[in-house]
Formats: structure tokens, C-alpha cells, sequence
């Protein structure tokens, strides 16, 4: 049973006359190579306004002429082919000095063998040992605590076994500690170096003669370091603790010495150059519940007007050391307050007229005032005219 069943139709189709209409033929066009199938639905065969040529038909054209290139090279540089074959053949090495004679492959091009040394010989790289004689060692080297048998003894252990001491000190007969070994092959080496050279300058730059060895230094060196490297976890805290306290005790103290400093400075500005207030004033973190100590002021000295530097003083009040022109500006616009923007502008124009700086270029004690009295008188001279 179909749909046709339940709904009661033969199931004969039904002829009806219907013209097909006809279809113009489709061009059957094969997708260019380079252009996805997205993209060339969406142009539907419109030539694209830029070429699309695929880049890798590049590469290979590219690589296969250089291919060619190559191949012409080497067919023109080499006449023969290359036959390369691997041989057991014998060879020394300059590093031996009992020309010892050992076999290894070898490459061989064309059935020429490589000459020259062995590859490795040239990794043999030995210290360069100073060497005395009998008469150098009777004359300059004696020493109470070594025999001249012991210095032979370590000079050869140290050639052979290069500078390595704490080989050299397993080897060595007697019992010497590492560091006398190193304190008496330096000081041999350097005691030739000296009888040696023509003049001690010349010798001055060398590094046993700049840097010599210090026996004890390099003993407390050791001690100090098994020290550090046996300490505890709460060992470490505690000596992060102290370190921390003392670089906080040292800070303090060093503002301490700048706070003191600075009242010093301040007693003498304020005895040679009254006309600028400094206020002394001790930070309280530093003094702490003491408060800050009155310094009277040498008879003779005048103290500043309080009308005149009244703002002046307040805005300066926090200020510990402060420039000369920066009190004059203060100085300026507290004369100048009473004025409006144009009259301080007019003021400004007169001094430009006059061939007078804005601010001095010299600003001394006698310089500042002089200008401050200029800008009053100018000030002055303006109201009259207003009026």
C-alpha cells in the first residue's frame, strides 16, 4: 500500500500533453587549476581581474632548471666520476710521541688517499709548564719548608696531570694539603717570571704577577663555603632575617646623616640670605618622639618681612632644598596675585620692551631682588595709568 492507495488514485500516471521546453546545452567548462571550486562557482567563468596561476608550477620549473644548472656544472668540472670507497688503512698521530702506528677507515675518493695529520691530533692541547734549572733553584726558589725534590716531584705531577692539583695532591708522596701545592707551584712560577725578565715592568701584566695567590685568602675561601653549603633551611631564614635588619639600621642611618646635613645647610642660608625663607624641620620618622631642636639665629641677621613672604613661606613650607628661581616665581605670584591675567601680561610685555629677561639667567641673591623690584615698580606704573 502506497500513498496513492489511501488516496484513491490509479496508479497508471497520468498522461498529460506537456511541452517540454528546451534547454539551451551547457557549455561544459573544466575547472582552471590554481582556483578552488568555491570560487569558481561564485565567478561563474568571469576572468578573474588578477591571473591565477598556481605558485608550486613555479617552484618545480625553478627547481628543475636548477636541477639542470647543477648537473651541467658537474658534468663540466669533472671529467671523470666520482668512485668513493672506504679503506683499513694505517695512520699517527702528531698528540703520541711513541709514533704509535693504528689502523681506522678511511674515505678515499678516486683510490687517493687524505694525507696530512690525524683529525683529533689537533684537540690535544697541553699547559705550557715553566721549567728551572739547578742554578735558578739555588738562587732564587730555596724555601725552608720544601726540598728541592718535592718541587721537582710536583712540577712533573703538574705537567703530566695539567694543573689539575687535586689529582696532583693524590699523587703527591707527602701529605700536602691542596692549597700548598697551588701556593708553591705559583710562587716558583713566579719567582722565575721576575729573575727572568729584563725589567719588572715587563712582567707587570701578567696574570701571576697582577693576581698572585694568597694562601690564606683561598683557605678562608673554602672554609666559608662548606659553611654556606652545610647550613639548614632555618639557618638560611635566620641570616635572611639579619641581613634584612642591617640593610633597614644602615638606611635609617643614612637619614639620619642627610637630615643633619641638611639643618646645617639651613642655619647657613638662612644667616647669608635672609630675604628667602627655609623652613628647618626634622622628618619624624627619623627623630621619633623627640622634637625638632630650636636653632636660634646669630645676632646681626634680620628676619624675613612676615607680610611679604607669608605665601611665599607656605608654599615653600615642605620643601627642604629648593632653587633660587623657583622662590622667585613663588615670590612673583604673590606680588602679582592682586592683579588680573591682563595686567600680568602687560607686565610681562614692558619687560620684553625693556630687553629684560622673564626670568634671570643668573639668579643671585642681588639679581632676584632687583628683578622683583623692577616687576613692582612696572606694576605700580600700570595702576597710575589705569587710574
Amino acid at each position: 500500500m502506497d500513498a496513492k492507495d489511501i488516496l484513491g488514485l490509479p496508479k497508471a500516471p497520468l498522461s498529460l500533453p506537456q511541452e517540454k521546453k528546451s534547454r539551451p546545452p551547457k557549455d561544459s567548462q573544466r575547472k582552471p587549476d590554481g582556483i578552488s571550486r568555491e570560487v569558481y562557482a561564485l565567478t561563474g567563468g568571469i576572468a578573474p581581474l588578477m591571473p591565477a596561476i598556481d605558485i608550486s608550477q613555479w617552484k618545480r620549473r625553478a627547481q628543475s632548471e636548477n636541477q639542470k644548472e647543477y648537473a651541467l656544472k658537474i658534468s663540466t668540472t669533472l671529467t671523470l666520476p666520482l668512485q668513493i670507497t672506504w679503506q683499513w688503512l694505517p695512520f699517527t698521530s702528531s698528540a703520541r710521541k711513541d709514533n704509535l702506528q693504528l689502523y681506522h677507515w678511511v674515505r678515499v675518493v678516486n683510490g687517493v688517499p687524505p694525507t696530512g695529520d690525524y683529525s683529533f691530533a689537533k684537540y690535544n692541547k697541553s699547559v705550557d709548564v715553566i721549567k728551572y734549572t739547578d742554578e735558578e733553584y739555588e738562587k732564587y726558589l730555596t724555601d725552608p719548608t720544601w726540598t728541592k725534590e718535592e718541587t721537582d716531584q710536583l712540577f712533573d705531577l703538574c705537567q703530566q696531570f695539567d694543573l689539575r692539583f687535586v689529582v696532583v695532591a693524590d699523587r703527591f708522596q707527602s701529605s700536602r694539603t691542596v692549597e700548598e701545592l697551588k701556593n708553591r707551584y705559583y710562587s716558583v712560577s713566579r719567582a722565575l717570571l721576575t729573575a727572568r725578565a729584563v725589567s719588572p715592568a715587563d712582567v707587570s701584566g701578567h696574570p701571576l704577577i697582577k693576581e698572585p695567590y694568597n694562601l690564606s685568602q683561598e683557605i678562608e675561601r673554602k672554609r666559608a663555603l662548606s659553611m654556606v653549603l652545610s647550613q639548614t633551611k632555618h639557618q638560611e631564614r635566620r641570616d635572611a632575617e639579619v641581613l634584612a635588619e642591617a640593610k633597614r639600621i644602615s638606611e635609617s642611618r643614612m637619614a639620619a646623616k642627610a637630615s643633619v646635613f641638611f639643618l646645617f645647610f639651613s642655619l647657613i642660608l638662612a644667616v647669608q640670605e635672609p630675604e628667602f625663607p627655609v623652613t628647618l624641620r626634622v622628618d619624624p620618622e627619623i627623630a621619633g618622639d623627640s622634637s625638632p631642636p630650636n636653632i636660634p639665629y646669630p645676632s646681626g641677621t634680620v628676619a624675613p618681612p612676615v607680610a611679604e613672604t607669608a605665601s611665599v613661606s607656605a608654599s615653600l613650607r615642605m620643601l627642604r632644598v629648593y632653587l633660587r628661581t623657583y622662590a622667585l616665581e613663588q615670590m612673583v605670584q604673590a606680588a602679582s596675585s592682586s592683579a588680573g591675567l591682563r595686567t600680568i601680561k602687560r607686565v610681562e610685555q614692558t619687560l620684553q620692551d625693556l630687553g629684560v629677561n622673564l626670568k634671570p639667567k643668573v639668579p643671585t641673591k642681588a639679581v632676584c631682588a632687583e628683578h622683583l623690584e623692577l616687576r613692582k615698580e612696572i606694576l605700580t606704573l600700570l595702576n597710575l595709568q589705569k587710574q
